[in-house]
């Protein structure tokens, strides 16, 4: 079962990851070139992240695991939110992140994404 220190350290692994609070102080949100990939309430226990997701994953991922929902005031279609309750393991959740930022980058211009590709 992860923590939120946990989420926090991993999100911290990728390139250019940049710790913002733009909702309060309550909500840790991971962005990268100003785009989010991770949200965290540091109010919730057990932890919990929401993470960008393909539409259809995101689907698979809701019907797979019960801790797995549509995203908490966000986009319900691209979104997820995920609670790190112990009936998810660890590397699935951290797949889920992995996936998050690289959803992200995609959409990013040209020049970031190669620059964070390459690096």
């Amino acid at each position: 079962m992860l923590t939120k220190q946990d989420l926090r350290a991993y999100c911290n692994t990728f390139m250019e990851a940049e710790e913002t609070f733009p909702f309060g102080e309550n909500v840790l949100v991971f962005k990268v070139v100003g785009k989010m990939f991770a949200l965290i309430p540091l109010d919730d226990e057990p932890a919990s992240i929401s993470l960008k997701c393909d539409p259809q994953l995101a689907m698979v991922l809701r019907q797979t695991y019960p801790a797995v929902s549509p995203g908490y005031h966000l986009n319900k279609r691209h979104w997820n939110t995920v609670v790190s309750d112990g009936t998810i393991p660890d590397d699935e959740i951290y797949e889920m992140i992995d996936n998050s930022y690289h959803l992200v980058v995609k959409g990013l211009p040209k020049k970031d994404r190669e620059r964070l590709l390459n690096e």
